[in-house]
C-alpha cells in the first residue's frame, strides 16, 4: 500500500467541498459521518479541514458572496509540479480553471478541465500530503472505510480521449481495463489492488446537458442505514442503493445539493 501522505503522481490525494452554506455542510457531514471540522484563519480563507478520528479526510470552502459556482466536491490528483501539470493539460486539449497557486507552505493547487469537460484538481505536496485516512477496496471488499473517501470515479462521454489525457498529463501508466464492451467500458487507475478509482464510458446513459465529472465515494458500515440518516439530515437519494460485484452503492446529494456516492460491503 502506498503511504497516503506520500501519494504517487496521478493518484487521488484529496477532496474538498465547495458549498453555499459552510455551517450547514459542517453540521451535515458531522452528523452523517462523525467528522469534526477545523477552521483555518483568514490567511487561508477560512478553509475547513474535516477529520475522522482526528485524521484529515476532506476539506471544505464556503462560496463567496456573488459567486454562482455549483455546490460540488472536487477530487485532486497528486503532482510533483502543479505548474508543469497545468501546462501539460493545455498542451493535450484541456483547460485551466484555477491557475497553479501556492497555499502557504502546505503545497500548491490548481483546478483543470480535462478533454471531456470534467474538472479535476491538482495538488503538489508541501507540508500537507492530503488524506491521512482513506478506505481501501481489496478484491471487491471494503476495509476500514466508514466515513472515509474510498473510490474516485470519472463519468465521461470522451472515454478514450480522457484516458489518453490522464496518461499524458498525470502519468497514469498501469491502468487496467475491466471491461471494453459496448454495454460497459471501464478502466481503473491502477492494475493492482488496492485500486483507487476508475474511468467509465458514460456516453450511453449520461443525460443530455449533464456534464462529465468526477465523483467521490465515501464508505459506510451499513449503506442503507447511512442513506436513511442522510435523508433525515436533508440530503437526497439520486440512485437507490443496489448490490454490485464491488459492494453496495448509492448516488446521493448532501443538504445543499453537492453530489457524491456511498459504498460499502454487500449485506
Amino acid at each position: 500500500m502506498t503511504d497516503q501522505n506520500q501519494p504517487k503522481p496521478g493518484d487521488p490525494c484529496w477532496v474538498d467541498l465547495y458549498t453555499s452554506d459552510l455551517d450547514r455542510s459542517i453540521a451535515f457531514y458531522g452528523e452523517l459521518f462523525g467528522w469534526t471540522a477545523d477552521r483555518a484563519g483568514e490567511e487561508f480563507g477560512g478553509y475547513v479541514t474535516f477529520r475522522k478520528d482526528g485524521l484529515a479526510v476532506a476539506g471544505a470552502m464556503g462560496r463567496m458572496a456573488g459567486e454562482e459556482s455549483p455546490e460540488q466536491w472536487t477530487i485532486y490528483l497528486a503532482s510533483s509540479d502543479a505548474k508543469a501539470t497545468a501546462d501539460k493539460a493545455l498542451a493535450h486539449g484541456g483547460s485551466v480553471f484555477v491557475a497553479p497557486m501556492a497555499v502557504g507552505d502546505l503545497g500548491s493547487m490548481a483546478v483543470l478541465g480535462d478533454v471531456g469537460g470534467a474538472s479535476i484538481g491538482v495538488w503538489q505536496t508541501g507540508t500537507f500530503g492530503g488524506f491521512e485516512t482513506r478506505a481501501l477496496v481489496n478484491d471487491g471488499q471494503w476495509r476500514d472505510h466508514a466515513g472515509a473517501p474510498s473510490w474516485f470515479e470519472l463519468h465521461t462521454r470522451a472515454y478514450d480521449a480522457s484516458l489518453d489525457f490522464y496518461r499524458s498529463v498525470f502519468g497514469w501508466q498501469d491502468t487496467f481495463t475491466i471491461s471494453d464492451t459496448p454495454e460497459f467500458r471501464y478502466t481503473t487507475i491502477h492494475a493492482q489492488s488496492p485500486m483507487l478509482g476508475g474511468v467509465m464510458d458514460a456516453a450511453a446513459f449520461m443525460p443530455e446537458g449533464v456534464p462529465a465529472g468526477w465523483t467521490v465515494y465515501f464508505g459506510a458500515d451499513e449503506v442503507d442505514k447511512t442513506i436513511a440518516k442522510l435523508v433525515e439530515l436533508g440530503g437526497t437519494v439520486l440512485s437507490a442503493p443496489e448490490d454490485t460485484p464491488y459492494g453496495r452503492m448509492a448516488a446521493v446529494a448532501d443538504a445543499t445539493g453537492a453530489r457524491f456516492s456511498i459504498g460499502g460491503d454487500t449485506a
